[in-house]
């Protein structure tokens, strides 16, 4: 749960116990500096900002949560559970941007990972149907609301709302 820049003020410092343990011959000392160097490090690949990002994003500050997850390097090496939140967090603000081709983009994989609730999972899916709509591409629209509807049981009433709401659009258009 650090920022980029706090990450490398705190290995920093490891650094300079591990060069103090390395002179005073503590080898313990020196071993800790590592272990914690490596955990940090850990962290940067597979944790990344997701979780300081997710803050903001539950507040609506899109750009604050966008900075944050712009630090993220390498998004393919985030741990599973890390990555689909923030392909779900990128296609928020991508529609909020109104850029619906990498809303729709970061939806699709989100949904290829875990989510923080089966109501995020089948949001991720609404959405990429509702993008689909628009574009006219009844078919992936009502695959993705086919997928959606089989978590029917766990999800909540206001998101059964919008696909029954989608899927009656879907069959006034294709008339």
């Amino acid at each position: 749960m650090f920022t980029n820049r706090a990450r490398q003020l705190v290995i920093a410092v490891f650094i300079l116990v591990l060069l103090f343990g390395i002179y005073e011959q503590v080898y313990e000392i020196t071993g800790a500096a590592l272990l914690a160097i490596g955990i940090l490090l850990w962290g940067y690949f597979k944790e990344g900002t997701v979780i300081l990002a997710a803050k903001d994003f539950h507040d609506k500050n899109y750009e604050k949560t966008e900075a944050l997850l712009n630090q993220v390097a390498r998004p393919h090496w985030l741990a599973k559970k890390r990555r689909g939140y923030y392909e779900y967090m990128m296609g928020g603000i991508s529609l909020q941007k109104q850029d619906f081709e990498a809303a729709e983009q970061h939806y699709e994989i989100a949904v290829q990972f875990p989510l923080r609730s089966v109501n995020d999972h089948v949001a991720a899916l609404v959405h990429v149907a509702n993008i689909s709509l628009r574009q006219h591409r009844f078919d992936k629209a009502e695959a993705y609301l086919s997928l959606a509807k089989k978590q029917d049981n766990q999800i909540t009433a206001r998101m059964r709302e919008v696909i029954t709401k989608l899927e009656r659009e879907i069959k006034q258009r294709k008339i």
